[in-house]
């Protein structure tokens, strides 16, 4: 829009309030490729205007203050950017209609009249992009009343702020009695609550406040008590957080709690609003709330960012449990170092047999559905013995250590963890993994070969596997020959898939108090002494995500390729402690060259690079978004890495001897001791 068009509608004695302001952002809104820095000279040149206009400008001032006097700011204040309180069902299908059939506009409500002004998704930008000097200058421009029309003004906004303040208290004093926060903490119906408290004084505040304004020689009641109140309930928050780790959490109770901090966030916002001590800060927030309003309003009526909002809760809820257990998969010390290569060389042994019997399913001739049954029970029960017998698979950690990681990056400043910190961690997990590879890799390879080579021995020199299978298993991890690395990436895939499996029923088994239900089950206690169903509570409520992540993920394991075959799609799956086995069989049988060997484990060493990555990736994305935290640097985090590498390049596959767990770097601050050791070794499979 020219700036001669939008003087003359400005001119226009017919031209609303709220048509005004729409004609000024569309006239300061940039072009697509226009730099920001041409919006706050446009500011510059509209003031230097209605100076030059004093008709205009003031035509425009008590046009825009007549709409002023009828507006009303209560559902900007305290439901535009929050999350809602109808839960997510509801606020879809509300926006889903709203789509469809949009609600009538209200102009009296400042709520609507934003979405009609900063209407484009692209005003988020740019209105966070112009200088605070710019918008304070702006509005004080635009809404240059008299003394006396100003002085009323800002009373009667002040009296709206006030009434947001004291219900968005009352809002969270009553839902601190939600039945899902008194399962987390049944002592708060005992004891004096800073939610409550944080009501009461508000309440103080927001009646003493507007009668220093009418009477300036009254004593003003400050609000600083009303600050300590605030932290208070944020601790508590926290400390609520943390119990979810050990008494579970839902996608329910998790969006609560993170509506009591945006809550919390709020009430501290528009407190700094009223502040009459700090003139700076009260116009530096006013501005932030503006912005913070803008972005709110471009989602308003958005099915996607409700989607986003919702699965990233859902994820929330899943990964803490991946991230308590995460720190118990890096090794930093040698002891802990050689106690994962034992672990893992237990997962190659009962792999290498699995393999085995694997072969033995195929060579029954069944159909492809019996088959697949087979195939996929073998995988899952003997995932789920490896992980009985406190074993390891290597490529089953990443889900774990990348939610781990996540939370450390979520503990440094502004949601970004020191990258020297965060490169040395990358390096205990990159030993940790390195070395349960090995061991699942150099066992799995060795028994098979020997299984092969004592059944030919025994056999008279007749082969384990026939020609064709050999010629199948060295083909099939080929990495150029062969889709191998497409059908390690599938494998990837399954194990984040299985990760997130294992954080959900572990979630959902604190959330429903397994051990208790368990231990007074009726038909457990007919059956079973005291003391075995008091084991089996604990071990069930224990071990419920890793049993069953490791039976789903074989399930999945095997029966990719029946799918794929179903749906005409080349898909199937390469795992590198299978692949390691396959190799030992069929070097059983011949062994072309040392060279070729050589090359075959290092075939199927690729695969489970690929493995890893994929899955880490996968998993790390989750955790990251889980947490609305990101890595601020990939430049400085890798020149931390390389440097850390250079200083101590045997560390990157083998720990220093002073090495030590570093807990301050995996746990975070705070984080309450587990109810129950046991726990950690119990996840070693997962």
């Amino acid at each position: 829009m020219s700036l001669d068009k939008m003087l003359a509608e400005l001119a226009n004695p017919e031209t609303s309030a709220v048509k005004s302001m729409v004609l000024i952002v569309d006239w300061l809104r940039p072009g697509r490729h226009e730099a920001t820095d041409a919006v706050a000279d446009r500011m510059t040149g509209l003031a230097a205007i209605l100076q030059a206009r004093p008709d205009l400008h003031q035509q425009l001032a008590e046009r825009l203050q007549g709409w002023l006097d009828e507006a009303r700011f209560f559902q900007l204040l305290t439901g535009l950017g929050l999350y809602s309180r109808r839960g997510f069902l509801k606020e879809m299908g509300e926006r889903l209609y709203e789509r469809l059939n949009p609600s009538p506009v209200n102009m009296t409500s400042v709520k609507d009249v934003f979405f009609i002004v900063f209407r484009r998704k692209s005003d988020i930008e740019w209105v966070a992009q112009v200088p605070d000097d710019a918008w304070v200058s702006l509005l004080f421009t635009l809404w240059q009343f008299s003394p006396e029309a100003l002085a009323s003004t800002q009373e009667r906004l002040c009296h709206e702020v006030l009434y947001a303040i004291e219900l968005l208290s009352i809002w969270i004093a009553a839902e601190e009695l939600e039945p899902a926060i008194l399962r987390l903490d049944p002592r708060i119906l005992k004891r004096d609550s800073a939610f409550v408290a944080l009501q009461r004084e508000l309440a103080l505040y927001t009646q003493a406040y507007p009668k220093w304004l009418s009477d300036p020689e009254t004593a003003r009641l400050d609000d600083a008590h009303a600050r300590v109140l605030l932290e208070q309930c944020e601790e508590e928050i926290a400390r609520l957080r943390r119990r979810t780790v050990n008494c579970g959490t839902s996608v329910a109770l998790t969006h609560l709690l993170e509506r009591l901090s945006q809550t919390l966030a709020r009430i501290e916002l528009l407190l700094d609003v009223v502040d009459p001590d700090d003139p700076e800060k009260r116009r530096r927030r006013g501005v932030e709330l503006f912005r913070q309003l803008v972005q709110a309003m471009a989602a308003r009526h958005s099915v996607g960012a409700l989607w986003q909002q919702n699965t990233r809760l859902l994820a929330r809820s899943v990964t803490e449990n991946s991230s308590d257990h995460g720190e118990h998969y890096i090794a930093g010390s040698r002891r802990e170092y050689f106690r994962m290569l034992a672990s893992g060389a237990g997962g190659g042994f009962i792999i290498a047999f699995m393999a085995l019997i694997k072969i033995q399913i195929l060579g029954l001739g069944l159909a492809d559905f019996p088959q697949t049954v087979l195939v996929s029970l073998n995988y899952g029960l003997g995932f789920v013995l490896i992980h009985m017998l406190y074993c390891t698979v290597a490529t089953k950690q990443p889900a774990m250590t990348a939610a781990s990681i996540a939370e450390k990056v979520e503990q440094g400043e502004h949601g970004r963890a020191n990258a020297r910190k965060l490169a040395e961690l990358l390096v205990r997990v990159g030993r940790t993994q390195f070395v349960a590879i090995l061991g699942n890799v150099a066992v799995a390879l060795s028994v098979a070969f020997l299984i092969g080579w004592g059944y030919s021995q025994w056999q008279g020199g007749a082969p384990l596997i026939g020609s064709e299978r050999y010629d199948y298993i060295l083909s099939g991890i080929h990495p150029w020959q062969s889709p191998a690395l497409f059908y390690a990436a599938i494998a990837g895939l399954w194990l984040f898939v299985s990760g997130l499996i294992a954080g959900w029923f572990d979630n959902r088994s604190a959330y429903l108090d397994m051990e208790a239900r368990l231990r007074g089950h009726p038909v457990l206690r007919a059956v079973l002494p005291a003391g075995a169903r008091d084991w089996l509570a604990r071990y069930a409520s224990e071990n419920y995500g890793a049993l069953m992540s490791n039976f789903t993920f074989g399930v999945l394991l095997g029966s990719t390729g029946y799918i794929g075959h179903q749906l005409g799609l080349p898909i199937d799956i390469r795992h590198v402690a299978f692949s390691s086995a396959d190799v030992g069989y069929a070097m059983s049988v011949d062994i072309p060259s040392a060279q070729a060997f050589v090359c075959f484990v290092l075939f199927a060493l690729l695969i489970g690079g690929v493995n890893l990555v994929v899955s880490f990736a996968l998993a790390l994305n989750v955790a990251l978004r889980a947490r609305g935290t990101r890595i601020a640097s990939i430049s400085k985090l890798l020149k931390a890495y390389f440097q850390v590498l250079r200083e101590r390049p045997a560390g990157l596959l083998y720990p220093p001897p002073d090495t030590v767990p570093a807990e301050e770097d995996v746990v975070p601050e705070g984080k309450p001791e587990k109810k129950d050791e046991k726990k950690s070794s119990g996840d070693k499979a997962a």
